[in-house]
């Protein structure tokens, strides 16, 4: 059964809709103006229906009382209220870092609900995350020797794996593919001679109960990411027949559900997710183990809108050109690599309400000097004025997180909103992330250092 909640055309109509609400509350609210030309919004409702989402597809595909934790993957959006809010309902936090694990720990994420992922933990790294009880997935032999003297050391509180790398190709974005045959994540499994040393690694290590691979990200089909699914499930079969024991008792089988950047519509959403892995490793779901999970974009990027305000619009080589406050700093993939990261724009006008009219091919520009800062380009869009508002949709997870500060650009403030109950009408503003100052950027950019070369 599908969830109602994961339907594509009924969760994209109702957050468009919320959407423009919260725009127009944000300009009559003065939230976005001379002073804020640039915001970040996040609509909460619309995170809560895609963790509604993500735990009923589970729920129903699995036996009751199967442990599973969804741990969200902070490097999505490092944003302290954000995890908090995710873990109040109900999900934990994948880490990749001790400044993601301190935000993890700043929002109240238990230890038992985190797990550290990174290919280059250092000692005190793994040590903190063993001291506390976190889980650890060691990344390649090397770490996995560090964890034999620090297990022997500290113990073993935390759950432990190793993360494996099933090879099985390349996406559409190569970069981001972490399956592929040469990446630089995890054990190679089809390398020579590797899936051997892995079982028997797990054999002369009992402490070894966790077994992890991701082989999902954007731009990879769902077919190909069950099907490294499938050799993690595997190689933990037998991994256990050669234990002679139910040693891994929890699989993690990562994240990386793309996210359908040219529509409102949730799709592929965690349903169809779950039934591809159920067609391809029926054996996943009858409750022999534990599943982890490690989503992040598409938990929250279909709930992200960046707003900013049209300073001018011109014209070059007869084509309209809007220049706005939004550009490589808040969106650096989209500016570098629009082909594999092409954004949604909308207009508004003045007062915040959606522009019409007939379509005209423009380009959407942002504020940084150099000709590339373009969120759209020959984009057909109604035609925007000056004074305007443009959004940049879907753009809730890691648009918040890759601030780049070309041009000294500040990070813009992000706003969480809500609206009434029924027949309580109103757009309510939360803030998230305050706007970083100029004297911020000065005070980063050495300022207390000043003299520093002149001695």
């Amino acid at each position: 059964m599908t969830d109602i909640r994961d339907s594509a055309s009924g969760r994209g109509a109702a957050a468009a809709a919320r959407r423009h609400r919260a725009v127009r509350a944000a300009v009559a609210e003065g939230l976005i103006s001379d002073g804020q030309p640039v915001v970040g919004l996040l609509d909460v409702a619309g995170i809560r229906e895609s963790v509604a989402a993500l735990r009923t597809a589970f729920d129903e595909a699995l036996p009751p009382g199967t442990p599973v934790l969804h741990a969200f993957a902070v490097k999505a959006s490092p944003l302290v209220p954000v995890v908090r809010l995710l873990r109040e309902l109900g999900v934990g936090a994948e880490v990749a870092s001790p400044g993601e694990l301190a935000l993890a720990r700043a929002a109240g994420v238990p230890v038992a609900a985190t797990v550290l992922d990174s290919p280059a933990k250092t000692t005190a790294e793994l040590r903190e995350a063993l001291s506390l009880g976190i889980a650890v997935n060691a990344d390649n032999a090397q770490e996995l020797a560090r964890l034999d003297a620090l297990v022997a050391e500290l113990g073993t509180r935390s759950p432990l794996g190793v993360r494996v790398n099933p090879q099985t190709g390349t996406g559409s974005i190569g970069a981001l593919s972490t399956a592929t045959s040469t990446s630089k994540f995890g054990v190679a499994l089809r390398d020579p001679g590797v899936r051997e040393w892995v079982v028997e690694a797990y054999v002369r290590r009992p402490w070894l109960t966790r077994l992890h691979a991701h082989s999902g990200s954007q731009g990879v089909p769902l077919k190909l990411i069950a099907e490294g699914i499938a050799a993690l499930y595997g190689l933990a079969e037998e991994i256990n027949e050669a234990a002679g024991r139910r040693q891994v008792d929890t699989l993690d089988i990562g994240g990386g559900l793309p996210v359908n950047f040219a529509s409102d519509e949730h799709t592929p959403g965690f349903a169809a997710y779950v039934g591809a892995l159920r067609e391809a490793v029926p054996g996943l779901f009858d409750g022999r183990y534990g599943l982890v999970t490690e989503f992040g974009r598409s938990l929250l990027a279909k709930h992200g809108t960046v707003l900013a305000k049209v300073e001018y619009t011109k014209s070059a080589g007869a084509r309209p050109i809007a220049v706005t406050h939004a550009g490589v700093q808040v969106a650096t993939r989209t500016v570098y690599a629009p082909e594999s990261w092409p954004l949604r724009i909308a207009a508004y006008d003045a007062e915040g309400a959606p522009r019409t009219g007939e379509p005209v091919a423009q380009d959407v520009a942002g504020p940084a000097c150099f000709a590339g800062d373009l969120l759209a380009t020959d984009r057909p869009l109604p035609r925007i004025r000056q004074g305007d508002v443009v959004a940049a949709l879907d753009t809730g997870a890691y648009y918040f997180a890759h601030h780049y500060a070309y041009n000294s650009l500040p990070r813009p403030g992000v706003y969480g909103f809500t609206e009434g109950p029924a027949g309580t009408p109103g757009v309510r503003f939360a803030t998230v992330r305050t706007p970083q100052t100029v004297d911020e950027i000065v005070a980063e950019s050495g300022a207390a250092h000043t003299d520093a070369l002149l001695r």
